[in-house]
């Protein structure tokens, strides 16, 4: 996501980074090129202009403060000002004081609508909720079984009933309090474009259920017309905020840059895959450190948090601290790696990694070749992998399928980890973070 603006970005400031000072002239070129780079990534014009406008008014004369030379200043208003743009801060989920809290989905037919309002129960299952759906979408026939499908996955219950939508909401929301439910997620009818009907439609869901949060899903795919979809809704629905769908295939990032400042309404989630947990929270300070090629630690941490498991992360930090962790405990680190899901999502996450690294496409090949390493080796070679001599790494190297030198890197790099982590931990989120090194360290470097 955002690839496009990221590299545009990327460039401009590895050019006025090496400048000494900068001119009134270095910064005009500089926001004539941003602006190109915001308007190609589709971002609406009124706000590509407003950005590069409150940016030159703090980069021109800039006092460059004792820690930043000037590039460097730059840099920390483009980041500031982008943070404001995507929101400032992030939207809040508060709760009803009397269950249920209802949520309304709104949106246009095939923008991810019915996908999106079962990954939100989900994410609301992973805080310790107990969400139920209702599917209010009659128009479309599959539409139910759908939510059906996915509540099943996420061990969610769907309410649905033939008769209209209007009553299946309010009798959906009744269920929801017979039972004890804590939020309720309303699936609505969409249509191909916006129409006086569907308008009618969602907004007498709306008077009946009375939701806590109305969301609007739109496809960031979209691009502008996203911006110009969610327009409509608010003007009818007053819409919370926006779920941005498909996010992880917009390599733009127009919709999402535009909607908070066109709309005046936030991102509040973002789809980043298909899979149903592939669905977090927007972050705008977050995002923003994405675009610049800052990384985004905090949400790596969090994804990691949920797929290692805490006792044997904890076991695995012992283990290093005390100089006892081994290949075998390495290998256990790179089987949970692979439920954060493709190594290029994690390294868009990660600080400092290579533009050519991230573009890469990067299969699960990459851990497998590590792994086949590590199983042709005896346990005693697991354990001590400094007896690893010459004939050895031959020997593994031709069970493995790999080269001498893979073998090499591996047996160096395992070295040099173990070191560096002995000196990140501490901690639950230093030991979370310690055994994510540990499980990145041999095939993510370049060779």
């Amino acid at each position: 996501m955002f690839d496009t603006l990221g590299d545009r970005l990327g460039g401009v400031f590895k050019r006025i980074r090496s400048k000494g000072r900068l001119t009134e002239k270095d910064v005009d070129e500089m926001l004539a090129e941003i602006r190109t780079a915001l308007l190609e990534a589709d971002v609406n014009v009124r706000v590509a202009r407003s950005f590069v406008d409150r940016v030159r008014v703090r980069a021109i004369g800039v006092q460059v403060s004792q820690a930043l030379d000037p590039g460097q200043q730059v840099v920390k208003i483009v980041n500031e000002e982008l943070v404001a743009i995507l929101g400032g801060e992030s939207f809040k989920i508060t709760y009803a004081s009397q269950p249920p809290t209802v949520v309304l989905m709104a949106g246009l037919q095939g923008s991810g609508k019915t996908t999106s309002a079962a990954k939100l129960a989900n994410w609301f299952k992973s805080q310790g909720r107990n969400p139920m759906l209702v599917g209010a979408d009659l128009q479309r026939p599959a539409a139910v079984e759908q939510l059906r499908v996915l509540g099943a996955q996420i061990g969610v219950p769907v309410f649905s009933e033939a008769s209209d939508p209007v009553s299946v909401s309010r009798n959906g929301l009744a269920e929801a309090r017979r039972i004890g439910r804590d939020v309720l997620i309303v699936d609505t009818a969409g249509r191909l474009a916006i129409d006086e009907a569907m308008m009618r439609e969602v907004a007498e869901i709306s008077n009946a259920v009375s939701p806590h949060f109305t969301f609007l899903v739109v496809d960031a795919m979209t691009g502008q017309d996203a911006v110009t979809v969610a327009k409509s809704f608010d003007e009818t629905l007053s819409i919370s905020a926006v779920i941005l769908s498909k996010l992880d295939g917009d390599a733009r990032g127009g919709a999402a840059l535009s909607v908070k400042e066109v709309i005046g309404k936030p991102v509040a989630f973002a789809a980043t895959g298909e899979k149903i947990d592939a669905f977090e929270q927007f972050h705008p300070d977050r995002m923003a450190s994405r675009i610049l090629g800052m990384g985004d630690v905090l949400t790596l941490i969090e994804q990691a948090e949920k797929v290692f498991e805490k006792d044997q992360a904890e076991a695995a930090a012992a283990k290093l601290m005390e100089g006892e962790f081994t290949l075998d405990d390495f290998l256990d680190q790179l089987q949970q790696l692979k439920k954060m899901g493709p190594l290029s999502g994690v390294l868009g996450m990660l600080p400092g990694v290579p533009k050519e690294m991230k573009n890469a496409d990067l299969p699960d090949d990459m851990l497998k070749v590590t792994e086949a390493i590590i199983h042709s080796m005896t346990p005693e070679e697991r354990r001590r992998p400094e007896i690893i001599n010459g004939s050895r790494r031959t020997r593994i190297a031709k069970g493995s399928g790999t080269q001498v030198a893979d073998v090499n890197r591996l047996v160096k790099q395992f070295s040099e980890m173990q070191k560096m982590m002995k000196k990140m931990g501490g901690g639950k989120r230093g030991k979370g973070l310690a055994d994510l090194g540990a499980a990145l360290g041999s095939p993510l470097r370049p060779r």
